[in-house]
């Protein structure tokens, strides 16, 4: 019994997925992992940022309204990097259902999501139409 090597998949710098090659095939897989990879890596950088420049910016303000407006901007940056972590969180999923085989394939109705909108939105788990459909009944039930 072998053991199978996934082989490198190279692609070239203006590489974009199209409709006219198979779904999902190695280069559009890969491109994707990198667009996700890469994606990544920037918000962990932007956290490290944030992080650093809370650190050096912590400092006694006597002035109540500079120091009220201090802490407004620093609660805006602390929501801003937890919806970059929540974001961390669904990169790691999609980057999940590469290895497992399951990405760019629609949760609900398991139909292959669009090029476009996985280029857009390489974290989407629905076909456009099945996120309306959910969006549409999640709205019925809020305005219940």
């Amino acid at each position: 019994m072998g053991v199978t090597m996934k082989s490198e998949v190279i692609l070239d710098a203006d590489y974009r997925p199209a409709d006219d090659e198979p779904f999902m095939n190695d280069r559009q897989t890969e491109y994707f992992r990198r667009k996700l990879t890469d994606w990544k890596a920037d918000l962990l950088e932007d956290t490290r940022d944030t992080i650093e420049g809370m650190q050096e910016g912590a400092r006694n303000i006597p002035d109540v309204a500079d120091r009220a407006s201090e802490e407004t901007d620093r609660a805006l940056e602390l929501r801003t990097r937890d919806r970059q972590r929540k974001l961390v969180a669904k990169i790691d999923q999609a980057l999940r259902r590469i290895d497992e085989g399951e990405f760019g394939y629609c949760s609900e109705t398991g139909e292959p999501i669009s090029l476009k909108r996985l280029d857009a939105r390489p974290i989407a788990t629905m076909s456009l139409e099945a996120q309306e459909r959910h969006e549409r009944k999640e709205k019925v039930h809020r305005d219940d």
